[in-house]
């Protein structure tokens, strides 16, 4: 199965809590029904990433990275590379490689959410592809040469430090953790 088959088995398989959520999956599908290529950077009309919040529940806090490119901070994420063979392999791999924390574990379920958003050109929009990973007991970061800084915010403080989009994945991570509002 290639990566943009188990994109549309991931997609199909998303219920999405909400209306919007739901819409949000069509437009995705049609995405790669539309674009062969819609998995990778180099599709111009846009192309589906994968992004992980690392979540570590036991002391109620996540990690986010201090985007060098956005100066904003944001959960782990990026594009989709050859070597990924599912969404949930790149977004893992991605919350590896930007956090520095070995052994993350995805939040069963598949993903928390989708966000798209708008990117300057050539391409046009990211469509994300959100999981929460699991940071054992323990972990240590490591900032990446993607990051500025890394740094663990508690949950009630990540409102006053990102954008809308991490608040609602915080969200909807906590409540898959059973923690949530």
């Amino acid at each position: 199965m290639s990566l943009h088959d188990d994109a549309v088995a991931v997609l199909e398989a998303y219920a999405g809590p909400d209306a919007q959520q739901k819409e949000l999956r069509g437009t995705y599908l049609d995405h790669l029904a539309g674009h062969p290529d819609g998995m990778w950077k180099a599709c111009g009309a846009g192309h589906l990433t994968a992004s992980a919040l690392v979540v570590d529940p036991e002391r109620g806090r996540v990690l986010l990275t201090l985007h060098r490119k956005l100066r904003m901070w944001l959960q782990m994420g990026g594009h989709c590379e050859p070597q990924d063979t599912t969404l949930a392999a790149a977004a893992l791999r991605e919350a590896a490689e930007e956090s520095g924390i070995a052994g993350l574990t995805l939040l069963p379920g598949g993903p928390v959410r989708l966000d798209r958003h708008p990117i300057p050109a050539p391409c046009h929009w990211h469509l994300d592809v959100q999981y929460a990973a699991i940071a054992s007991a323990g972990a240590v970061e490591r900032i990446s040469d993607e990051s500025l800084d890394l740094r663990w915010f508690p949950y009630d403080e990540v409102a006053g430090v990102a954008d809308a989009s991490v608040v609602r994945l915080l969200e909807s991570t906590r409540v898959r953790l059973g923690h949530g509002r």
